[in-house]
């Protein structure tokens, strides 16, 4: 995943996973019975003094000055941020010991949570990560392992279709004006350019291709994998552009390079063009949501807790929410004013009904997560691999 509001980050490495044990888990994102072999991470019991400063790999937008000046000035914690601009990079990151937490992604949780980077939180010891926190956002596959939370949400996001409605005739109510070659805006086309878009294709497919069997998009075998391969190989020689930088698919748009395509809420308020809409197809979509996660070799874990507490409060988490873009995980700070319960309405951020029907993002491994004994699942080395098969 990448996410930034300028020239985005050099693409890292995909990291394969080999993942053995038994899986069991519904299709809807919660984890269930899940069980996977992970490494045996102690949990913290007790919190200690404040160490006086926290190392945090962020998205841009998620630590700024804004909230973190008060943090420190409760807490003498000092907060230093590392902006990453990809899953990969805050996977590698992560790794190198020199970082407290980070804001992952789903497409990026699973990897440090199997890989024994991060370790499993003490609910407890965050007030703040309580019944105002949206259900949704509670116990998921991407950041909850074998009955253990490893994440505190912070926000999410759909990937929405959005149209120009001068252009596209209608209202869409399908994906299939980005799927089908007979697309009347075939040329005009735009789609996410990295290798979990390969999921959107499987979304696509679950819905008209019942007899693939797909029961989870990011739990394909070999052949439902190359069934959504061939399907993005067929979008690809009427797509207009892929966008990886935000900024350049709010430029395509705005140019009217391309009329139709993947996007996110906030870069339809961002592009501010009246003629741009957005809506949640049919088939459903894909989507990601971002947790705090903590290092297993965290030197700083008195501040680390802090921290995870403060950003959950309302105040702090819809300022994030409202800084970045995105329906905040605290329902709480709808209720706060005006401008908050505006902000809680455009992103969705207490509809439940809408977000079911959201995938949200999460790194496909070996061990199928829809709960398939019968096959090995393919993992996202093998996405990554695929989609350079999509784009030649």
């Amino acid at each position: 995943m990448k996410k930034m509001l300028a020239v985005p980050a050099a693409a890292a490495a995909a990291l394969a996973l080999a993942i053995t044990g038994c899986a069991s888990s519904d299709s809807g994102g919660s984890s269930g019975g899940l069980q996977i072999d992970v490494p045996d991470v102690p949990m913290i019991e007790s919190l200690g003094d404040f160490e006086n400063e926290v190392n945090i790999v962020a998205w841009s937008g998620f630590v700024e000055p804004a909230w973190t000046d008060q943090f420190t000035a409760d807490t003498g914690c000092t907060v230093n941020r590392k902006i990453a601009g990809t899953s990969d990079e805050m996977v590698q990151l992560m790794r190198t010991g020199n970082y407290d937490l980070v804001s992952a992604s789903g497409d990026a949780s699973l990897r440090l949570i199997v890989g024994g980077d991060v370790q499993p939180l003490n609910t407890e010891l965050i007030p703040n990560f309580g019944d105002d926190i949206v259900p949704g956002m509670k116990g998921q596959i991407y950041d909850t392992l074998n009955g253990k939370s490893y994440g505190v949400p912070i926000g999410r996001g759909a990937n929405i279709l959005q149209y120009n409605d001068t252009v596209v005739e209608g209202d869409p109510t399908s994906w299939d004006v980005v799927w089908e070659a007979d697309s009347a805006y075939a040329g005009k086309i735009v789609a996410y350019d990295a290798p979990i878009y390969i999921a959107d294709a499987a979304v696509y497919l679950m819905h008209h291709q019942p007899d693939l069997g797909i029961t989870n998009p990011y739990a394909l075998d070999e052949a439902q994998l190359a069934a959504a391969i061939d399907l993005l190989k067929q979008q690809n020689a009427i797509i207009g552009d892929y966008w990886a930088d935000p900024v350049k698919q709010i430029t395509a748009f705005n140019g009217g390079d391309v009329v139709v395509g993947t996007s996110w809420e906030i870069l339809r308020k961002l592009s501010e063009n009246p003629s741009l809409q957005g809506t949640l197809p049919v088939e459903g979509s894909t989507g990601w949501s971002d947790a705090w996660m903590l290092s297993s070799t965290s030197d700083h874990p008195n501040c680390a807790y802090a921290w995870m507490d403060y950003t959950s409060s309302p105040e702090v988490n819809g300022a994030i929410a409202m800084n970045f873009g995105m329906a905040p995980a605290n329902a709480a700070f709808c209720e706060l004013g005006a401008e908050q319960a505006a902000h809680c309405e455009l992103f969705n951020a207490t509809d439940e009904e809408y977000f079911s029907n959201v995938w949200f993002w999460t790194t496909p491994i070996e061990q199928c997560i829809a709960g398939r004994t019968d096959v090995t699942c393919t993992n996202f080395q093998q996405w990554t691999d695929a989609w350079l098969t999509v784009k030649g």
